[in-house]
């Protein structure tokens, strides 16, 4: 089992990530992380980091997807005092200030072609020089990139340098998404569990019902860890005895019908809105009873499926003639209602 912070786990597809990543960490070559979001990037950059020559070094961090393309290059590389209107002092950027350590670029793809032409002479020349000098500034920096996008068809398509992206890819780590991390759903469950029972004070120990297991090995994480974390913490907090038995997945889902929808683009056409208009109206007290009696309906069929095919949410839904996401969105809309 390997821990650090919140990278817990035992399943194969994790330790065999941190095993390659141990493997690089020593040697001093730009990495290049490739996952989706909430899967730990900035946690695997740290480790990186901490299991290198440069662990006494600075480990220095930077979400190049928060910053204008105007304002990136005075954050990576610093500006002298007059560089432009409002430089009234002078700036250290992030590579000066990670001088002898590492630097963890976070959505390395939303740099500008400007910017990266920048980094790729720090990654050739180890120099670089402030926004508003002449002066060039040696450093000694190893690069750690992270993304959920696609770099190469990037770099195809114009939108990313070849010659960065071949610079920075060293060594290439795919972090694995929750969903392929089965053995690890449970163990992280049970560790934000305690920890945000101990923040809120609470004597009892946390456990979850079979139900609520269940409900949480078998979710499509898209969010991965960061969206496992969300959950438990919920639920820790909205339940007063130290069992967990009710899981929310999706806190936007109202108990109440939506009277004021948002209004999406008209894409009927004249005929069809023709047609419409040509029905008869439905009145409330019979829309409210059709919407019940199929929700009724939606979560009985849902319920007789899981059971047959034992819980196979992939069988349950071929079965129906639903797609994956599609049965997943049902599974959702009606997560607390399937718990019992």
């Amino acid at each position: 089992m390997v821990k650090t912070n919140d990278a817990l786990g035992q399943s194969e597809p994790f330790l065999d990530f941190q095993e390659r990543l141990s493997l690089v960490a020593p040697v001093d070559r730009p990495v290049l992380l490739m996952g989706e979001r909430g899967t730990g990037k900035e946690l695997a950059a740290n480790r990186l980091h901490f299991l290198s020559k440069r662990w006494q070094g600075p480990f220095v961090t930077l979400n190049c997807a928060t910053l204008s393309p105007t304002l990136i290059e005075s954050e990576l590389f610093g500006h002298d005092k007059g560089a432009f209107t409002g430089a009234d002092r002078r700036k250290i950027g992030r590579f000066e200030v990670a001088d002898g350590g590492t630097l963890f670029l976070d959505e390395i793809g939303s740099i500008p072609l400007e910017a990266q032409e920048k980094i790729l002479r720090v990654v050739e020349y180890s120099s670089f020089e402030r926004v508003g000098s002449s002066s060039p500034i040696e450093v000694d920096v190893r690069i750690v990139g992270a993304t959920n996008e696609d770099l190469l068809t990037m770099a195809e398509l114009g939108r990313f340098k070849r010659d960065l992206l071949d610079r920075l890819s060293f060594e290439v780590l795919f972090l694995p998404p929750l969903r392929y991390r089965g053995e690890d759903i449970m163990l992280l469950a049970n560790h934000f569990a305690s920890r945000m029972s101990f923040e809120l004070n609470r004597e009892v120990d946390v456990s979850f019902t079979r139900a609520a297991v269940k409900s949480l090995e078998e979710y499509h994480w898209m969010g991965n860890v960061r969206e496992l974390k969300n959950v438990v913490e919920r639920a820790v907090y909205r339940s007063e005895a130290g069992e967990i038995s009710e899981i929310i997945f999706d806190p936007f889902v109202s108990p109440y019908e939506n009277l004021n929808p948002v209004a999406l683009p008209d894409t009927a056409t004249p005929e069809q809105n023709i047609r419409q208009k040509e029905k008869p109206e439905v009145t409330s007290t019979t829309q409210l009873s059709f919407k019940e009696a199929t929700r009724q309906f939606e979560i009985s069929i849902l319920r007789e499926v899981l059971l047959v095919h034992r819980h196979n949410q992939k069988k349950a839904a071929s079965s129906l003639g639903l797609s994956y996401d599609q049965f997943r969105g049902k599974l959702r809309k009606y997560a607390t209602e399937l718990l019992y």
